[in-house]
This record gives structure tokens, C-alpha cells and sequence, in this order.
């Protein structure tokens, strides 16, 4: 099965089942997806709820080979919804200080450009983080209920 934006992705961990929507993709990254925060003992029949709920955090995932490899399942395919259609704004971050080990020069990315500053707001910390994820870091961060202002960085 080829990806396609919209899809909706099932996701097994030990504490449920997690789902996320594809809604980009990035030529030199990969599959953009959006993970719901609340997960689900059953599967659900109807997907609106979910689309217009929470998200616990923005990543890159190597999707199309997850799909291949069955680590993942796509339930779905829905129109991306309005809200989530703008491409995600993602932070990386600069070499740390080696005294201090405080990341000066915070870099953000729009998909398209890039550029830098020097500090970083806690509004700013919410963003996602640039990075591909492998499956496992995946659903440990679903797990544990990680967001993006949680990364220490």
C-alpha cells in the first residue's frame, strides 16, 4: 500500500493503540505526521473525533517503510482538515556551550527555509523538533506521554 496524505496511522504500544495523520512530506526528510494525544483500546469507527483533537506531538517518520514492514497500519484516509494543512515550523538547535551545555543559536525550519536566533521562548520550545524518528523512539515517546516542551535541549 503507497502512503497518501490524509492517512490515518494505527500505532501499537504497550499502553494502547496511538493514531497520527500524515499530512507532508519533505523530499530530503520524509513523512510528516501529527500524533493524537489520546489513545484507544478499541479502534475507532469514526475518525472525526480524533482529527479535531489533540495532538501530542509533530515528527518525521519513516512511514512508507513502517507501512512496508507492518510496524504500523493505516485504518483510513480522510481529507486533511484545514488546521493541520500549513506545513509544521520545527526547531533544531545549535552546538552547546561546553561550559554551560546551554544551546545558544536555536535554527527553525519551515519546510522551505531556514534561519536562526539566539533565544528560545517557552512558545518556541512547543514546537516540534527537526529529526526523523525510528519506529521504537516513535512509540516510546507515545508511551510516555512526551511533548515537544519536554526535550531538554
Amino acid at each position: 500500500m503507497r502512503i497518501k496524505f490524509g492517512n490515518i496511522v494505527e500505532i501499537k504500544t504497550p499502553t494502547g493503540l496511538a493514531y497520527a495523520i500524515y499530512t507532508h512530506r519533505d523530499a530530503l526528510c520524509g513523512a510528516v505526521i501529527r500524533v493524537f494525544s489520546k489513545l484507544h483500546t478499541v479502534r475507532p469507527n469514526d475518525f472525526t473525533e480524533m482529527i479535531n483533537g489533540d495532538i501530542q506531538f509533530i515528527t518525521i517518520y519513516p512511514l512508507q517503510a513502517a507501512v512496508n514492514r507492518k510496524l504500523v497500519t493505516i485504518i483510513g484516509t480522510v481529507p486533511v482538515p484545514e488546521h493541520l494543512r500549513a506545513f509544521p515550523l520545527f526547531r533544531t538547535a545549535g552546538l552547546p556551550d561546553p561550559k554551560t551545555h546551554r544551546v545558544y543559536h536555536w535554527g527553525f525550519w519551515d519546510g522551505e527555509k531556514e534561519w536562526n536566533m539566539d533565544e528560545l521562548t517557552p512558545e518556541l520550545r512547543k514546537l516540534p523538533i527537526r529529526g526523523t524518528w525510528n519506529h521504537t523512539l516513535l512509540v516510546d515517546r507515545i508511551t510516555e506521554g512526551w511533548k515537544h516542551e519536554m526535550d531538554p535541549g
